[in-house]
């Protein structure tokens, strides 16, 4: 339906003074602070896993060498979505009001409502990481106790699930420096940054900037903050729909992707039949990961 005088009833009156409602300031590019970003020119993109060698293993004199295989662990796929929203505006409501008034306001709104839809989409990945009906490539959700590997079952999650606080916040820490490969051989894996809600920043903040033990009247300094456990701090997702999870993203490569397939782009047209002018925003993209070893997560308990 097209947006008609009627509904600009008060915009076509003189001593108008002032409009709101499409001004709000927005949470922007969020997504940055999760995922690595890569272009993209096909219909979708894959990711294959490689399972390298075990061990080396010791060759007794005059014995022959051991053979190992590599093989491929699992596929992560991206299925890109096109995401697009339109509005038209009447032949008359266009006549009666200052076109450019109108055109440059309610673009500002398309463009409000693309942003917020990219936000929540990319946000969706941390939301599910615990969901067993939103998969990865190895058939397990992103952040799980039991990622299947050759060498066995791995985690990137608390065993038992844990708010944030100084002891879950180590254990976490410990646990991605005792990640391994899908042969079993130690990754040199380390925190980057905290991902979390806006109802935790101010637990995070006490945690990681505050020189001393938080909650204790010892003098025991801050481990996390001395040793530099964390180099990039923490990071606040307003579109992160549980109040009580904690991520942490790790410096292990290919973990959380964004693929740019197409960029936002705007395009306008008058229909001959009916006079209206029609705006249309489109953007074509995908979020997800390919090896879960890239973030560390805690539910929450």
């Amino acid at each position: 339906m097209a947006i008609n005088r009627a509904q600009l009833a008060k915009e076509l009156e003189p001593g108008l003074n002032a409009l709101f409602g499409l001004e709000y300031a927005q949470y922007e590019n969020q997504h940055a602070e999760i995922f690595d970003t890569e272009n993209s020119d096909r219909a979708f993109e894959e990711e294959v896993m490689l399972s390298g060698f075990a061990s080396a293993s010791v060759k007794p004199e005059g014995s022959s060498v051991n053979f190992d295989t590599a093989t491929e662990s699992f596929t992560a796929r991206y299925s890109h979505e096109t995401v697009a929203l339109a509005f038209q505006i009447t032949e008359e409501a266009v006549e009666d009001n200052l076109y450019d008034k109108v055109s440059t306001r309610y673009t500002k709104a398309l463009a409000r409502s693309m942003a917020h839809t990219k936000q929540v989409k990319a946000a969706n990945v941390l939301n599910n990481a615990f969901s067993s009906s939103v998969t990865g490539g190895d058939g397990k959700e992103l952040c799980a106790t039991d990622h299947p590997t050759t060498s066995g079952n791995q985690k990137n999650e608390l065993t038992t699930a844990a708010d944030l606080n100084e002891t879950s916040l180590e254990q976490a820490l410990i646990d991605i420096a005792a990640f391994e490969d899908d042969r079993g051989l130690k990754v040199a894996a380390k925190a980057r940054k905290m991902i979390i809600p806006s109802a935790l920043q101010f637990t995070a903040e006490r945690l990681m900037a505050s020189a001393n033990r938080t909650a204790t009247a010892d003098n025991d300094i801050n481990a996390v903050k001395s040793m530099g456990m964390m180099p990039e701090g923490y990071v606040v997702n307003n579109y992160l729909t549980d109040t009580d999870a904690f991520f942490i993203k790790t410096d292990v490569p290919n973990g959380l992707k964004h693929f740019q397939r197409a960029p936002v782009a705007t395009s306008m047209e008058g229909d001959f039949e009916t006079g209206n002018v029609k705006y249309k925003a489109r953007e074509r993209y995908s979020f997800g990961f390919s090896d879960w070893r890239g973030m560390f997560a805690s539910e929450g308990a």
